[in-house]
């Protein structure tokens, strides 16, 4: 039997999982010390305990999809709406070298794939499901190539294998991140782990306006001084967002520009942000988007592990889970022999790691999320900030949909 939560429902089961996360981190040391981000903690405890109750009273919740899909992308519009010109340029070099990175890893991703799959006597269409498609893709991602799979390439259920290869990734890509990051700090000697006394003082001291060296979404738990004006004023800038996003995704329906909708959320972002700033010279209040955009990562997380029917993953077939084993492998060497090391082995490029790890395996929020549990605990990653979301949430995605485009005209 399935129960479908609406959208007050959803909203406070996925408060109800936070705070359950909050208190898992803060009293499981293991948890901690190993930063893994506190939705993932509280979504997984959730997950486990709703396939409990379906393997044994054969209970199942659906929750609301369009409040989830909400909170991405308002998550996505504030990372637009948080990169004006100036602070990407900042991003340098570094922003390049780490895109080259990322684009290597999602041909090297469908390699590993194809080439498992053909190993496994599998058609290797089905390792590039279990590639990119759906780990660097995600499940957005997973559903909209899920149709053409089956369609016109005729891999039968490959909208369940996507939907399941991106669902093992989510998790995966939220677990391997924080552990390889500690892994590259300690045996490198890159930092020193905050006290619980230093980081209770830092999260009580407010961010204002004379707060020096600001970035989007360094640590989430620290006090942010913003009025309801502002709160107001920048609601008004996420719907500008979101409106934008739903037009272009109609207009540019197949067309040789469509793409998803979160990446139009993120393009008006960073549209409206600089020319409202650039050419009309309006304040624009970055607290506040902030804000609205750190819990909107951690409810989005929090309701998407929480919808998660593990039970889906038991279907996969053997050769599936032994291409996602090895998909795994491949992303925690790469992105501590690669990803670590082309971006200078140093703090920065740890935190860059740990991100990749996030949208490499999962989702630019799982990114982010990775990068928030590293840095609230060994301190602050600036470059980090600048380079994932933006990379991880916009460039990454035009190229993963080149290269599949491409490897599909082959087969085809």
């Amino acid at each position: 039997m399935d129960f479908t939560f609406n959208a007050f429902y959803t909203l406070i089961a996925a408060v109800i999982v936070l705070l359950l996360g909050r208190f898992l981190v803060n009293k499981i040391d293991f948890l901690r010390r190993y930063n893994i981000p506190e939705p993932v903690a509280g979504g997984l405890v959730a997950a486990i305990i709703s396939l409990l109750v379906h393997s044994l009273w054969g209970y199942s919740i659906t929750t609301s999809a369009e409040l989830q899909t909400s909170f991405m992308l308002i998550f996505f519009a504030s990372i637009g709406l948080s990169a004006n010109f100036s602070k990407l340029r900042e991003g340098g070099i570094g922003l390049v070298i780490f895109l080259f990175a990322v684009s290597a890893f999602i041909i090297l991703q469908n390699a590993v794939g194809m080439s498992l799959a053909t190993l496994l006597g599998i058609d290797p269409l089905i390792g590039l499901i279990a590639g990119s498609v759906t780990l660097t893709g995600g499940h957005g991602t997973a559903g909209a190539w899920g149709e053409i799979f089956e369609v016109e390439h005729g891999i039968q259920g490959a909208l369940a294998l996507g939907m399941a290869s991106a669902t093992f990734g989510l998790i995966i890509g939220g677990i391997i991140g924080g552990p390889l990051a500690k892994l590259l700090i300690n045996r490198c000697n890159l930092a020193t782990a905050r006290t619980d006394q230093q980081i209770e003082t830092r999260d009580n001291t407010p961010m204002d306006s004379t707060t020096s060296e600001y970035v989007p979404f360094e640590y989430p738990h620290q006090v942010r001084l913003i009025t309801a004006d502002n709160a107001i004023t920048t609601l008004g800038l996420f719907a500008g967002c979101l409106a934008f996003a739903e037009f272009m995704t109609g207009f540019s329906k197949g067309t040789a520009f469509e793409l998803p909708t979160f990446v139009w959320a993120l393009a008006g972002g960073v549209i409206l942000r600089n020319v409202l700033e650039g050419v009309f010279k309006v304040q624009i209040f970055d607290r506040a988007i902030d804000v609205f955009g750190n819990a909107s990562l951690s409810l989005y997380l929090a309701m998407a592990l929480l919808s998660l029917k593990l039970w889906q993953l038991a279907d996969l077939a053997g050769p599936l889970m032994v291409i996602l084993g090895a998909q795994t492998i491949t992303m925690a060497l790469y992105a501590g022999f690669v990803t670590f090391r082309i971006m200078g082995k140093n703090y920065d490029a740890a935190v860059l790691a740990a991100g990749h790890c996030g949208f490499g395996m999962g989702a630019t929020p799982t990114a982010v999320a990775n990068m928030q549990a590293i840095t609230n605990m060994y301190g602050a990653s600036h470059k980090a900030f600048l380079i994932v979301p933006l990379c991880g949430a916009f460039f990454v995605d035009l190229i993963n949909a080149t290269v599949i485009q491409m490897i599909l005209k082959f087969f085809a």
